[in-house]
């Protein structure tokens, strides 16, 4: 039996568990009779993830549900197949239902055809639809939904007293998820979602790549900044309001001036 690392009461994480990246977060929500898992990951890693369970003496017939934080391949490709074995609930956000049943590889980022990216994207059979302000128990353990889109439309995150599981909205080098149009990413969203991030009393962020971080105001502004900023560059195309350069073109245009 492995002995269980709690990052916070309740908490375990299971790359800090297993000591190395496991391409994911997989948060296991400890509520003493039963437990949830938000994100389950690709499905070659399951087979490890599964055992790591076992091995901390956790039934997997003691699993409640899977939270999936949104749709995208790195975070549910497993999913159909834990659903199986766990014999759970897989609850996610209305959003995020279509591309998880469909298996849709564009809205999953399981297909990239410009990178030659093609990745399987299994279908999974959602349970339970969840959405803002509804809260999960999980025995003596309870998680209030947020509905934070942008990176997806779907994307959730999950609070816990002090504890905000954030999806992809932020990691700690000020990084936030994939931004791209044909993925159902919107900027101006991922800004609110960010706000309201920065302006909530959470003390710990645990995001769904790389290492958990204390909120850092500054860090987020900085980002909320850098967003901003995009929204209006041609670079970030359909997902931008504006851009200012073209305006300022048909102005010169009207007057028969010349730039330069």
């Amino acid at each position: 039996m492995l002995e269980r690392h709690y990052i916070f009461p309740g908490v375990i994480e299971l790359n800090v568990q297993a000591r190395r990246r496991l391409g994911v977060n997989i948060y296991l929500i400890d509520g003493g009779s039963e437990y949830a898992l938000i994100d389950v990951g690709f499905l070659d890693e399951l087979p490890e993830v599964l055992e790591l369970i076992r091995q901390m003496d956790f039934s997997l017939s003691a699993c409640k549900m899977i939270l999936a934080t949104h749709a995208d391949v790195d975070h549910t490709q497993g999913l159909a197949r834990a659903r199986e074995v766990l014999k759970c609930k897989v609850a996610t956000h209305p959003k995020s239902v279509g591309p998880l049943q469909d298996g849709d590889e564009v809205m999953t980022y399981a297909r990239i055809d410009a990178q030659n990216i093609h990745i399987p994207m299994p279908r999974c059979k959602v349970d339970l639809m969840i959405d803002e302000g509804d809260v999960m128990t999980i025995g003596d353990q309870t998680l209030e939904v947020w509905s934070t889109p942008g990176h997806t439309a779907g994307q959730l995150s999950f609070r816990r007293g002090p504890l905000l599981f954030s999806g992809d909205n932020i990691f700690r080098d000020g990084c936030v998820g994939v931004i791209d149009a044909h993925h159902g990413s919107n900027l101006v969203d991922f800004i609110a979602s960010l706000r309201r991030i920065r302006d909530c009393d959470a003390e710990f962020l645990l995001p769904s790549h790389g290492p958990i971080f204390r909120k850092d105001n500054a860090l987020l502004d900085a980002t909320i900044a850098r967003l901003e900023s995009y929204t209006h560059m041609a670079d970030f195309g359909t997902c931008v309001v504006d851009w200012p350069l073209l305006d300022q073109w048909e102005d010169e245009l009207a007057t028969g001036k010349l730039m330069l």
